[in-house]
């Protein structure tokens, strides 16, 4: 007997997990009671990704359209995505204007707000965060916040130094936790109860998967194994995160660890970090567990270091001011993750759509370049908000009366299904995008 069409979450259940099941055509699961789109249809993602201190001044850049869309150097990675991308230019945040560097640029990205001074922390609620509240209810967690540089505590130029580690705000003085592990992260998605289990996941939900396995149709059937061995693959890296004892950046008298490495540890590694937060990310959405994610790469006036490229010299921060080839490595090494990410959901089909089709990913920084300009910020988008935005183009509001960041998120929370008349310092859509 068929199924009938569900309007709540159907999950895979097992002790103490649940894990919320890909996308099938024979098993109608998106929406709620009075759903904006087709309730078999899938949901729109929305991901903010962010690395501070800017770009190469002189290779962020694109013209053309579609296939033959160009790039600058930093932007090389997303060759192969371009017909899916839009690249924004010549939008600003007024209030990032006020104040000090670094700070004053970033703790309002996703808001505009008016940044408090003094080491006082007001902001305003982010864009993410408001798709995450209206939509609360829909998926087993409401928004996924991941980070690969933890929060830095201190004040700089009058503004504290949490502004510039933190672009997801839950409320103007709340800024969203950030998750630096990738084993919680994951357990965050999967688990009822996130700590230690005694068994993976998918040993946990194995007797559940399979009786659903005999009433979908073929093409689910090896959709949801698929999704299921990506699941695993995860777990299994995240097992091995840091057992090979290398540690990145300066190396202090010993050559390796004196001691083992905490099995729920950061990886050391900073390209190892960055692309396990990365198959979570996909994971999350694939699984629409949460639809709304943020990741922030570093932060703002970061002190990552990047040996696996060579470049451990030099913190980020400073190598930022250089504008030099090992500043273009790193930076296409930032836009690679987003690449990565895109490749992944590209991969995946929801239906008529991939789930890249169907997700919005926007990639941004707190200014142009290292050398703290913010009077428009580097903005790209990938993916095509399930089939409402026309991608393959360039986007150009410079000169323009309407040039705020908080009417692209007016117009990108309308895709996501939230309608607004106002944002931050907005009434205003970006009717083009």
């Amino acid at each position: 007997m068929p199924f009938q069409p569900l309007s709540r979450r159907t999950f895979l259940r097992g002790v103490g997990v649940s894990m919320a099941l890909p996308w099938l055509e024979s098993l109608p699961v998106w929406g709620d009671d009075k759903p904006a789109r087709s309730a078999s249809e899938a949901p729109v993602r929305f991901a903010a990704l962010f690395s501070g201190n800017g770009f190469h001044r002189n290779e962020w850049w694109a013209k053309g359209e579609g296939k033959t869309l160009e790039f600058g150097k930093v932007l090389e990675p997303l060759v192969p995505h371009r017909d899916k991308t839009l690249f924004v230019r010549g939008l600003y945040n007024a209030e990032a204007l006020i104040g000090g560097i670094h700070s004053c640029q970033t703790g309002n990205l996703l808001s505009g707000a008016h940044l408090e001074p003094g080491g006082a922390i007001k902001s305003g609620t982010s864009c993410d965060q408001v798709i995450a509240e209206k939509t609360k209810g829909q998926t087993k967690v409401p928004s996924l916040v991941l980070a690969c540089e933890p929060s830095i505590a201190a004040v700089h130029k009058n503004y504290s130094m949490v502004y510039s580690s933190h672009i997801s705000w839950s409320s103007p003085t709340t800024p969203v936790p950030l998750e630096l592990y990738p084993a919680l992260a994951f357990d965050r998605l999967f688990r009822d109860e996130v700590g230690k289990a005694d068994k993976s996941v998918l040993d946990a939900v194995r007797e559940d998967a399979n009786g659903y396995k005999g009433k979908v149709s073929a093409a689910d059937r090896h959709r949801l194994d698929e999704y299921l061995n990506s699941v695993r693959e995860v777990e299994q890296r995240i097992e091995q995160a840091g057992k090979n004892g290398r540690l990145q950046g300066w190396r202090p008298t010993l050559d390796k660890p004196d001691m083992k490495r905490p099995a729920d540890g950061v990886p050391q590694d900073i390209d190892q970090h960055m692309r396990l937060m990365c198959d979570i990310l996909v994971l999350a959405f694939r699984t629409d567990t949460t639809r709304v994610c943020t990741l922030k790469l570093n932060n703002d006036h970061s002190s990552l270091r990047f040996p696996h490229l060579k470049v451990d010299y030099m913190i980020h921060h400073l190598l930022s001011h250089t504008d030099n080839a090992d500043w273009l490595k790193v930076n296409q090494f930032f836009i690679s993750q987003l690449a990565y990410i895109a490749k992944k959901m590209d991969e995946v089909q929801e239906g008529e759509r991939t789930l890249l089709d169907n997700s919005m990913l926007m990639y941004c920084s707190s200014m142009m370049s290292g050398h703290h300009n913010n009077d428009q910020l580097p903005v790209v988008l990938v993916g095509r908000g399930g089939g409402q935005m026309k991608t393959g183009r360039i986007l150009d509001y410079t000169g323009k009366p309407n040039r705020k960041m908080c009417s692209l998120y007016l117009a990108l929370m309308e895709k996501a299904g939230v309608r607004l008349t106002e944002f931050g310092d907005s009434k205003e859509r970006l009717a083009e995008v």
